[in-house]
């Protein structure tokens, strides 16, 4: 997603709500860890102040590679008044809970095809 036109990629404990202030819209994501995104995120959004109406952008990797998995974030971003306007989410590789007895859900992803769908959700946010 970070490779498309006019946009910075940042890791969550480097930013901080004055840098995402500056953006017209915001990417949030991260793999998914005890069905949410990772806890630093939660952190970050719960530092932010109330905005009226900055567009925002969800994304995760996971084992189930659903987007019911965003929800928690998404219903975060909304509180402090933030405008979702599209979330992304693909398979990643698992090794939580009984997965790690088999050795991993979902090995090799996200894959090529899992990278280019991002892609292209992401050029459509911007289009």
């Amino acid at each position: 997603m970070s490779q498309a036109e006019g946009t910075d990629l940042a890791k969550t404990a480097e930013t901080t709500p004055d840098v995402l202030s500056k953006y017209d819209v915001v990417g949030f994501g991260s793999g998914i860890y005890n069905g949410k995104h990772h806890q630093d995120i939660f952190g970050l959004v719960g530092r932010m102040p109330e905005s009226s109406g900055k567009r925002a952008f969800v994304f995760s990797s996971s084992g189930y590679g659903t987007t019911k998995l965003n929800k928690k974030l998404v219903e975060a971003l909304e509180k402090k008044g933030l405008r979702v306007i599209g979330d992304f989410a693909c398979k990643g590789f698992d090794t939580a809970g009984i997965n790690r007895l088999y050795g991993g859900a979902a090995k090799g992803r996200p894959n090529g095809a899992d990278l280019e769908a991002a892609r292209t959700f992401a050029k459509n946010l911007i289009s």
